[in-house]
């Protein structure tokens, strides 16, 4: 094969990989985009969703530099959660906002996550009705403390006929979002609140107010 024949076939074949990397880097993210707010649509509802990656064929990997998402309102358990998470493990980051988040039978407002490689962080905030909304009927809970990364409540109703009041405390253990009372007769019982083999928790909570919340009992007549 001639020299200058060769060279042309090797420039055209540049030139279509140029080609074929620059319509990607258009094509995309918009693709990926896509699917990751159809993926979250599931939940609620969904404001945007941006993708940065380059080059962008990592997109078909599921490797993306950046992925950020507006949402409105959102409803899905604990573990649901956990699995959106875990789907975007290998984006750099992520940013997440939501309005208003229902997360089992709690209520959030002001969600936000972020994620940078391996480390991610969130902030909601719950108000004194949302928390008594999501607490069974006929139970009391006042908050005591809040420091150290740990919230220390009054929690006080009947269950199975019984009346009782015993002061907890919630906060991360071993990977997990535990809360346990204190007292001598209760001092070794711990309630797992959220455990997840993708999620390991390590964070802080804090109360913006100390007022009671209260869920009242109904009935039918």
């Amino acid at each position: 094969m001639p020299v200058g024949r060769a060279g042309r076939i090797a420039g055209g074949v540049i030139v279509a990989i140029a080609v074929a990397l620059a319509l990607a880097q258009l094509v995309l993210p918009g693709i990926a985009a896509d699917r990751i707010g159809s993926r979250v649509g599931r939940y609620g509802s969904v404001q945007s969703v941006s993708v940065r990656s380059w080059p962008a064929v990592k997109l078909l990997w599921g490797d993306a530099d950046s992925v950020k998402v507006r949402a409105r309102d959102l409803s899905l358990s604990a573990r649901q959660a956990a699995s959106l998470v875990w789907e975007g493990r290998d984006a750099g980051r992520i940013d997440m906002t939501a309005a208003h988040v229902r997360l089992g039978q709690l209520r959030l407002s002001g969600v936000s996550l972020r994620k940078r490689g391996g480390a991610l962080s969130a902030h909601a905030t719950a108000s004194a009705a949302d928390v008594g909304a999501a607490l069974p009927p006929g139970v009391y809970v006042s908050l005591l403390r809040s420091e150290g990364g740990h919230v220390e409540v009054r929690a006080s109703g009947g269950l199975f006929g019984v009346s009782a009041s015993l002061v907890a405390v919630a906060g991360a253990r071993e990977g997990r979002l535990v809360a346990r009372p204190l007292g001598l007769l209760l001092g070794g019982f711990e309630l797992t609140l959220f455990s997840d083999p993708h999620v390991y928790v390590d964070g802080s909570a804090r109360a913006l107010a100390t007022l009671p919340v209260k869920r009242r009992a109904t009935g039918c007549r």
